[in-house]
């Protein structure tokens, strides 16, 4: 029989258990490995079965066991102190309390998706880990960080296979009372909730959960209400599900009703209001407007409000590809915006002009997520250095006449949370050289270049370590394959070979990820019989372990699923190579450790990060990938082998395939086998154990999401938290009414004459030239400009390069004519073909840069030929 009406029936905790029920409602508990022995105490058979899930495990805990513990007094006293911990974790003073007081009060950072744990599956890939990853590492620093994302009824989909390997896809239901998270109320007791007005006079309306993720609240918004019709009640249904319309609600919802709940949590808790707003991804761009609407309801103006919004706004793109970005259609985005529905006092126009792609190439009716993020945010960067170079091109058309070395888009590379992915096994062999809380300090706060202490671990004890991570791992993949077995119809007696699956012996290689097919999860397919022979070879085998979720709309990314489940199905070589379905951190946690080998092989580049790898390292396993993300960055010798591209243009796809393919397959071959089987005088494989000495050593400090959220706070948080004081309304107006008196008289700002005292086209190093240039600045004056030369070394199209940038000052008053003349050095420092450029661009105290306007005025095509601007 079905039940026609379901309840989550809570546990009464007797009195002195009730620190439990605080310890399972704050989430430290996933990577707090104190708590979860404590938990896993309760009752081990429970705590297995439960999944690791604190709130789980005690809905599941008899009453009689819990009597038994209240009485336990070695377990309260366990009790007392890892609650005594928590309690210190989240109110003591960390890294963020010792800096200096001009740093944010508050920083909201709003994300569609946030991987914290397994028991909260909010996540389907990078993306949400890294924002998990970002709040973990924001609490272990102190930083007061304000979490805003949406509860997805059926998170992202489970993945199983058919019988012939083909992806299908399951979206259990989760209901919010049985996981770790609590519902926001008001004094009166009722739920706290968010409210948008839609098309034709209706309402979204949205409850605010809350996760306590340590030190830092993660808001959550369901629009699962009663409140709600039928249509509303499913915007939070699925993570990157339905149409245009259904993504479209689930931005507003994120971006307008996030800002809404985090002055509801605000106003119920008095926590600071956020200084500063970081936007993970475009998704949640529509928080600029409706922090806009804030400002011009307390009297600014549009444009006024738009340049205070802008100055306390930070947006990461974590896209390499245009196709990555959300666009939708110019006329759905206006009938969800103006006097009929939400913000309905912006003009739609301005609401339109801030996502219209007005670059060569741009489609003028599709509204661009990524375009409007860009433009609301006086702060924007990529998440690797690779990542920011190519964002830069990739978004250079909203800056004209810049170069893209210029495009306001800076880089912070990507970290993980180490406390997370870390094994218990690591970490104790770490605490035993230098202490628990040294270790622990090093993982989470980090700020040193190198972990010297791994240099005096012994050889033995490392080779140890990773066989039994190793070991471990061949458990885990036995178990989870005997399940996807038994889900894909084959019985018990069928299955007896799962047992020889894969050697705690064998050089063991993983890869797991999403499947899109830029990250080519079937490069290792291309050619089956040269793979064959190295994963069966008599003396050096190697083993792999992959796992990775198409998305459910993505047909040809199924197909790579499938291509490689039925390779691993093979009898000859299915004890080798397994495909695990349903990856998920729960997975993950026992994959990274437990690998010698991290292969990455995407096109380069269109890996924006890929922290994979990262995770990884800091268990010993090594890196085997391609250059790009942050191995592009980072890669040494020391810690891997770098996967060789052929990425020049013109280059035909399943040609470049071949050539990456057995490039891989000559590492794994002529380098990477023989390095692991290789044993020394000692009869350990000493130069394979160098290598993850280094990984560790070196490496480690790099990946550490505490290393990159203290990047955020000094680079972009805390001058935007200074821009933001900066721009009070008064100040904000005078921006906004000189930048629209420059866009207005540019059009006059020409460069008109330019001459130097050199009187030859060649000269010697170190000379220092004279410049006189005469400018025309219309109706502007030279308090409104910089006037610059631009000098370096030239390539064949005369092209600057590496270029010095000085400013030039202006001579005396105008002349009849209203020219002005500016008058500076250029320096001869380099040897060689040497150019030089003059160009005018907008300065004012209150921008961030000095491309900000993407305005600027150079010599015409005539003077340039006339001036002879070019020395060789």
């Amino acid at each position: 029989m079905k039940a026609i009406r379901r309840f989550t029936v809570r546990p009464v905790l007797p009195d002195p258990l009730r620190p439990l029920s605080d310890l399972a409602r704050n989430l430290r508990w996933s990577w707090h490995a104190e708590t979860r022995d404590l938990f896993r105490s309760v009752d081990p058979e429970r705590w297995a079965a439960s999944g690791g899930d604190p709130v789980r495990l005690l809905g599941s805990v008899p009453p009689a066991r819990l009597a038994e513990l209240a009485q336990d007094r070695p377990f309260l006293r366990r009790l007392a102190a890892v609650a005594g911990d928590l309690h210190d974790y989240t109110t003591g003073d960390r890294w963020y309390q010792t800096q200096p007081e001009e740093l944010p009060a508050a920083i909201a950072y709003f994300s569609p998706e946030f991987g914290i744990t397994a028991a909260l599956p909010q996540y389907s890939g990078g993306l949400g880990i890294l924002a998990g990853d970002h709040l973990k590492a924001a609490s272990d620093l102190g930083v007061p960080l304000i979490g805003v994302g949406l509860l997805y009824r059926h998170g992202y989909f489970r993945q199983t296979l058919s019988r012939d390997g083909w992806q299908q896809e399951h979206y259990p239901v989760l209901d919010p009372n049985e996981l770790p998270v609590a519902q926001l109320e008001e004094p009166d007791g009722t739920p706290a909730q968010v409210a948008l007005a839609l098309p034709g006079g209706k309402q979204l309306h949205a409850r605010i959960w809350l996760a306590q993720v340590g030190r830092v609240p993660l808001l959550m918004l369901d629009s699962d209400v009663e409140e709600n019709d039928l249509g509303e009640r499913g915007v939070t249904d699925r993570l990157y599900g339905g149409g245009s319309e259904h993504r479209l609600l689930q931005e507003m919802l994120l971006g307008i009703g996030g800002v809404r709940a985090v002055r509801t949590y605000c106003r119920l808790t008095g926590h600071p209001e956020p200084e500063v707003f970081h936007t993970n991804e475009g998704h949640a761009g529509f928080l600029g407007l409706e922090r806009i609407a804030e400002l011009c309801d307390e009297g600014l103006d549009f444009d006024s409000a738009l340049e205070s919004v802008r100055a306390g706004t930070v947006f990461t793109t974590h896209t390499p590809v245009p196709a990555g970005i959300d666009r939708f259609d110019r006329a759905l985005v206006a009938r969800h915006f103006g006097p009929d529905a939400e913000l309905p006092r912006i003009d739609v126009e301005r609401v339109l002009r801030l996502g219209m792609e007005t670059y060569p190439g741009g489609e003028p009716n599709l509204f661009n997520m990524a375009v409007m993020g860009l433009r609301l945010a006086q702060r924007a960067n990529g998440v690797s250095l690779l990542h920011g170079n190519v964002s830069r091109e990739m978004f250079a058309g909203l800056w004209p006449g810049f170069d893209a070395d210029e495009v306001p888009i800076t880089s912070v590379t990507n970290g993980v949370h180490a406390p997370t992915w870390v094994a218990p096994e690591v970490f104790r062999l770490g605490a035993r050289q230098i202490g628990a809380q040294r270790a622990e300090d090093a993982l989470t706060v980090g700020g040193s270049d190198r972990w010297d202490a791994v240099a005096d671990i012994p050889d033995q004890d490392i080779f140890e370590l990773r066989r039994v991570l190793r070991e471990q791992l061949v458990t885990e993949v036995r178990e989870r394959l005997r399940a996807s077995w038994r889900q894909r119809g084959a019985h018990t007696a069928e299955l007896g070979w799962i047992d020889g699956v894969l050697d705690p012996d064998v050089l063991t290689i993983g890869f797991a990820r999403r499947v899109p097919s830029y990250k080519r999860l079937t490069l290792m397919l291309r050619d089956r019989d040269r793979l064959m022979d190295l994963l069966l070879h008599p003396e050096r085998p190697i083993q792999i372990v992959v796992a990775g979720k198409a998305h459910p709309a993505d047909d040809g990314g199924k197909r790579l699923v499938q291509e490689l489940v039925r390779f691993a199905d093979d009898p000859r070589v299915r004890h080798r190579i397994v495909f695990l379905p349903d990856y998920g951190m729960a997975m993950a946690q026992k994959l990274y450790p437990g690998c010698d080998i991290w292969l990455n092989n995407p096109l380069r580049p269109l890996e924006a990060c890929g922290t994979s790898g990262m995770k990884a390292a800091l268990n010993g396993c090594l890196n085997l990938s391609v250059l790009d993300g942050w191995w592009d960055e980072w890669f040494q010798p020391d810690f891997g082998w770098a996967i060789p591209t052929a990425d020049g243009a013109g280059t035909d796809p399943d040609h470049r395939d071949d050539i990456e393919a057995a490039a891989l397959y000559d590492l794994l071959e002529q380098r990477v086998t023989p390095r692991f089987y290789e044993r020394g005088s000692s009869g350990l494989p000493d130069r394979w154990i160098e290598m993850v000495r280094h990984t560790l050593s070196l490496l480690g400090p790099k990946v550490l999401a505490g290393r990159m959220v203290r990047e955020y706070v000094e680079r972009l948080y805390a001058p935007a938290a200074l821009a933001h004081r900066s721009l009070e309304p008064d100040s904000a107006r005078e921006l906004a009414e000189w930048k629209g008196r420059v866009r207005a008289a540019w059009q006059e700002v020409t460069v008109d004459h330019v001459e130097t005292s050199a009187s030859a086209a060649l000269a010697e190093l170190g000379t220092t030239l004279a410049l006189r240039v005469r400018v025309g600045l219309g109706d502007l004056g030279p308090d409104d400009v910089e006037v610059q030369v631009v000098s370096g070394r030239v390539d064949e199209q005369d092209r600057i390069g590496d270029a010095t940038v000085v400013p030039l000052k202006p001579v005396g008053s105008p002349d009849q004519d209203g020219r002005w003349v500016y008058e500076g050095p250029l320096s001869l420092d380099r040897t060689g073909p040497f150019g030089y450029t003059v160009r005018i661009l907008p300065a004012h105290r209150l921008l961030a840069s000095s491309a900000e306007l993407g305005l600027v005025a150079g010599p015409s095509e005539e003077l340039v030929e006339a001036a002879g601007l070019l020395m060789r």
